[in-house]
């Protein structure tokens, strides 16, 4: 048994799965075996200071294309989710479970993480279609 796991409801099947699970830690439960105050630095001051960098950087920066805005966003919006609820509850709560049978396998996450990963791959995306399609500076008459 997981620890902190609390109940379980099969979607479909053994493949997708809602698992309550009570995390302490980071992404997929590490960290929390970790000493209470560096779990304190870790997994709420540093990642506060990280999204409040974030939030400064997108008001600030003007050039921003559309999807490296949108990515951020994802980002911050899931950062300030799962910070939010270790301030409140002391800890994550993580509900998916995917099992494709030996294909592809999860470990139990949220929609945070969800936002966050999928913010993380449109920033990779928008800085590998940067670099293929470089902007020439208007020319002025």
């Amino acid at each position: 048994m997981i620890p902190g796991r609390k109940g379980e409801i099969d979607v479909i099947g053994k493949y997708f799965q809602l698992i309550w699970v009570e995390n302490k830690g980071a992404f997929l439960g590490m960290g929390s075996d970790m000493n209470p105050i560096l779990r304190l630095i870790f997994l709420l001051i540093l990642p506060t200071l990280v999204l409040i960098y974030v939030i400064y950087y997108i008001v600030k920066t003007k050039e921003l294309d559309r999807l490296s805005l949108i990515a951020f966003c994802c980002i911050v919006g899931g950062g300030i989710a799962n910070v939010f609820d270790r301030i409140v509850f002391g800890e994550v709560t993580d509900f998916f479970f995917i099992n494709l049978g030996g294909i592809f396998k999860t470990g139990i996450f949220n929609l945070a993480d969800v936002s966050v990963t999928t913010g993380m791959f449109m920033l990779l995306f928008s800085s590998f279609t940067k670099r293929s399609t470089k902007h020439t500076p208007l020319e002025t008459k």
